[in-house]
């Protein structure tokens, strides 16, 4: 009598393992549709609107993921920077970053990949982290579909800044005969108003032109006499 073959337990249990990322997703998804995260914190720059920040959405779905076995890993694949200026002159960075956000599951190592652009401004150092944090914020919102309150939201702050000018000067180079002249006639000043003079007037052909090399070299040339005087 032929013996009966039933599944193959190896058979079974692949298939029983592929793609836990998405029953681990759904697991959060299901959990943060019962309490969701209200918009508990408020825009004190003006705008005065309710918004839910990246502390409430790390403190809402972190012992979720553990509980799930989730990991969201992040990956910069592209970040620009702009130098804009704010209504009251001071210097603000606006940084845009692209980001994909691995979804994975510890359990099999299966993986969803989650792509999402974060924008920030700021007048120091912290407009990159703004812009990786609004990013997560964004990819966690949209994956889990986290109840939400009104229309998408911006963080704490509000900048003003000026409108950009429809049209950049071109820059342009000087001939370099001319840098030569003017360098010459900073290195042989005899005195520091000599060198203050030539400098100044190179220094504003350069900024007139924009031409960035000319102004780095002039400069090299004018802390270098002024160093020659200083050891004489």
């Amino acid at each position: 009598m032929r013996k009966l073959l039933g599944r193959h337990p190896k058979l079974t249990t692949k298939k029983e393992n592929e793609m836990k990322v998405y029953k681990a997703i759904n697991s959060v998804q299901t959990e943060l549709s019962k309490i969701g995260i209200t918009k508990s914190r408020t825009n004190t720059q003006g705008a005065g609107y309710k918004f839910r920040g990246i502390d409430d959405i790390f403190n809402t779905i972190s012992p979720l993921l553990a509980e799930h076995k989730l990991c969201i890993l992040p990956r910069v694949i592209a970040r620009d920077c702009v130098e804009r200026i704010s209504q009251r002159g001071l210097a603000l960075f606006y940084v845009t970053v692209e980001v994909e956000f691995d979804f994975v599951s510890s359990e099999d190592g299966s993986k969803h990949i989650i792509k999402t652009f974060g924008e920030a401004m700021d007048s120091g150092d912290k407009a990159t982290n703004k812009a990786m944090s609004a990013a997560y914020k964004y990819a966690a919102l949209q994956a889990f579909a986290i109840p939400t309150e009104g229309d998408n939201d911006s963080e704490t702050q509000t900048h003003e800044i000026q409108p950009e000018p429809t049209r950049q000067p071109t820059a342009e180079k000087i001939p370099e005969n001319q840098i030569i002249d003017f360098i010459s006639a900073i290195e042989s000043s005899s005195n520091e108003e000599e060198i203050k003079k030539y400098y100044t007037a190179a220094y504003r052909l350069a900024q007139g032109k924009k031409d960035q090399d000319a102004i780095k070299r002039f400069t090299e040339a004018k802390d270098q006499a002024k160093s020659k005087l200083e050891n004489q």
